[in-house]
Order: C-alpha cells, then sequence, then structure tokens
C-alpha cells in the first residue's frame, strides 16, 4: 500500500489511492509511506522519484553506517520501532530516504504512529509541513509512545513490588515474570538507544536544514531521560529479583531449621532405644519389671529437655 502526502497551493492533503499519486508532481510530493508494498508498487515508486529503496537486508543492518548515512542530497536512515504482538515486545525495522524535499518511510507492519500522522494530515489539511518536519514528527511521536510504554511497564513493576512484599507469592511464576520485565526493558533500551543514534546523526549532518537543530536537541534530551528511566527499571527488576531469592532462602533456612530441631528433639530417644537394642548378655534392666515404662519416659523427657533448652535459647 502507498500513502502520499503532498502539497497544492493552500492546502496539505493525504490520498491512498495510487491513481490519484501518478497523477501528482514530484515537486509536490512531501512524504511517501510504503506499508507492506508490492513489488509493483516498489519499482513504480523506485522510477517515480529516481531512487532506490533498501533491501530488508540492509534496513535490519545494526553496523552506524547502515543505520545512517548521507550524501550531498539524500539521507539514508534506519530505525527499529517497538510494538507489541500477541503480548510478547519486539521491534520491525523501517527505512526513510529524505531526498528533495520528499520523505520516502518503508515498513512492512502497521504501526499506530504512522497512521497517527497520516489522520493528524488529512483532517488538518491547513497545517503547512515540509518533509524535514514530518521526518522529526514521526521521531518525536515515536518518543512519546515510549515514553508512555515505559511509563505502563514502571507501573506494572510497582505493583509487582507490592505483590512482593505484600503476599510474599515466592512461585516459580513470579521469578519468570521478573525475568519476562528485564527482557522487555531491554528491548525498550535498545529501540530507544537506536533512536538516540539516529537524531544524534541528523544534529551533525550538513544537509539537513539548521532551523531545526534546537528541536533535534531537544529530542536528544528527551531520549536521554527515556534511557534514565530505563536503567532505573532495570535497576529495580534486578533489587526484586534480589530480593525474590533473599526470600527464597529465608524459606528454605526455616524448613532446614524445622529439619534440623526435629532432628536433634529425636537424637536422645534414639540414642536410649539403640542403647537398649545391644545385643549384650548382662544388661539389668532387661530383667527390671518397669524397665520398659522408664525407658519410655526417659526417651520423652530427653525429647522435652532439648526443645525447652532450644526454646531459653530462642533458636525456635
Amino acid at each position: 500500500m502507498i500513502i502520499a502526502t503532498y502539497k497544492n497551493e493552500t492546502k496539505t492533503l493525504v490520498t491512498h489511492d495510487i491513481n490519484d499519486i501518478k497523477g501528482i508532481e514530484v515537486k509536490d510530493i512531501l512524504w511517501i509511506d510504503l506499508n507492506q508494498p508490492s513489488a509493483e508498487e516498489q519499482q513504480w515508486t523506485e522510477e517515480f522519484l529516481d531512487i532506490k529503496l533498501q533491501t530488508r537486508q540492509e534496513v535490519e543492518e545494526i553496523e552506524s553506517s547502515s543505520r545512517y548515512s548521507e550524501n550531498e542530497d539524500t539521507i539514508y536512515a534506519n530505525s527499529n520501532y517497538l510494538i507489541i504482538q500477541d503480548n510478547n515486545y519486539t521491534t520491525v525495522p523501517v527505512s526513510f530516504i529524505l531526498k528533495n524535499g520528499f520523505l520516502i518511510s518503508h515498513r512492512n507492519t502497521d504501526l499506530k504512529v504512522f497512521e497517527d500522522l497520516h489522520r493528524k494530515h488529512q483532517y488538518f489539511t491547513n497545517i503547512k509541513v515540509n518533509s524535514f518536519q514530518i521526518f522529526l514528527n514521526i521521531f518525536e511521536i515515536r518518543i512519546d509512545s515510549d515514553a508512555d510504554l515505559i511509563e505502563k511497564i514502571s507501573k506494572e513493576i510497582s505493583l509487582l513490588t507490592k505483590k512482593i512484599s505484600i503476599e510474599k507469592d515466592l512461585t516459580e511464576e513470579l521469578i519468570l515474570t521478573i525475568s519476562n520485565y528485564q527482557e522487555i526493558t531491554m528491548i525498550v533500551r535498545e529501540s530507544i538507544i537506536d533512536k538516540q543514534r539516529v537524531t544524534s546523526a541528523l544534529l551533525k549532518s550538513d544537509y539537513f536544514i539548521n532551523d531545526y537543530r534546537e528541536r533535534i536537541r531537544i529530542m536528544i534530551k528527551d531520549i536521554g531521560s527515556l534511557l534514565d528511566h530505563t536503567a532505573f527499571n532495570f535497576e529495580r527488576l534486578e533489587y526484586l529479583q534480589n530480593t525474590f531469592l533473599g526470600l527464597v532462602n529465608i524459606e528454605q533456612n526455616k524448613i532446614i531449621k524445622i529439619f534440623t530441631v526435629v532432628t536433634v528433639i529425636f537424637m536422645p530417644p534414639t540414642l536410649i532405644a539403640s542403647m537398649y537394642g545391644m545385643n549384650f548378655h548382662f544388661m539389668p534392666e532387661l530383667q527390671w519389671k518397669y524397665g520398659y515404662p522408664a525407658a519410655i519416659a526417659f526417651m520423652i523427657l530427653s525429647s522435652l529437655w532439648t526443645l525447652l533448652f532450644f526454646k531459653r535459647k530462642k533458636w525456635l
């Protein structure tokens, strides 16, 4: 699908109709958004705008030169966008080309940030924008969305903290939940760092318009604050993990303590019983009428004495 944002003498317009797009002059094009385009749509776009779209492999490269590059009249930028699919967090690549006053975005996934911007241009046609502003708007909206996502994750981590402190729920599911949030936080952080690389490169760009330098600086500061927040979340999760493991150790120590106490309490009776289980010929107590009840009483008294000793020492 191709979505075109273009200008006429008085308005900024948006169209999804390929026939309408073919009738627009190149000088009036502001933004061409390719969302899961067919091979024919890609070929037409390359011929119409005299560009070469990047392949999926090129877009997914992680080297700095692959994330951002420019020449005298073109900027190539690739950025990963965070999405939630089936309750799982993942990133999808988006390719940008900024050339001769128009912007091209190439993606293979529906992304809310693009839909929101298309809707804004469609309903507020009197807004005058250029391709540089649209490019920055995409990143600004994405940064705001990442901030909302980080805030959501922070609230969920806070609820998890309260759950541990109030319920002391030491289940295997809890440690898996903490590990899952750690993985999510790392994915979010990687996505934000990716935007930081692109915006930092824009700030140093010779091609990008100088009028937007201060705006880019503000974006970089916002990104820095998001990175600080993700670092705080990660530290908080590590604290939760350590707390969980500490509580598990305490519970294990309590169990071991119980077994130890029980073992020690039954040691004296065991000793007494084993003595009278010896096969010596001369054992006076064997002929004693009250020998058996006396041995039983002696066993009970020895256990009680051991139990009282533990209580006096406050080991129980």
